[in-house]
């Protein structure tokens, strides 16, 4: 099913790489859920994981908020089809845990969104999966 688009390209940029994983490296739990329809996918391809609505969701996201320190997500290269309201990026993800650790993932998000919220995503990570 096809959505009708109501960002611009611009606005989905922002949306994934500013407010999305703006809240997610700030460990902002409802502002980084407000981003996702109630009934949203979010898949994990490289490693089969999926997490249906919301509820899922946030689960997920407790997990990954308390494992690392500090989660960053930088250097994006973004690919919009606005006719359609879909965007992927690829970026780097840079984990830190409390003992120092580091993490780096090459990473690419592919992002469907309805009415300016994402209906689905689905994520290739470069190594494994920090999303359970």
């Amino acid at each position: 099913m096809q959505y009708a688009p109501t960002m611009s390209r611009d606005e989905l940029i922002e949306f994934a790489t500013k407010t999305y994983f703006g809240n997610v490296d700030a460990k902002n739990m409802d502002a980084a859920l407000a981003c996702f329809h109630d009934e949203a996918l979010f898949c994990v391809q490289t490693d089969f994981t999926r997490h249906s609505g919301k509820g899922e969701i946030k689960r997920m996201f407790d997990d990954f908020f308390g494992a690392y320190e500090t989660i960053i997500h930088r250097d994006f290269i973004c690919t919009v089809d606005e006719a359609n309201g879909r965007i992927s990026a690829c970026f780097v993800a840079e984990l830190h845990d409390a003992d120092g650790n580091v993490t780096l993932l090459n990473n690419t998000n592919f992002w469907r969104l309805r009415d300016g919220k994402f209906q689905e995503v689905y994520v290739y990570m470069s190594g494994a999966n920090v999303l359970t």
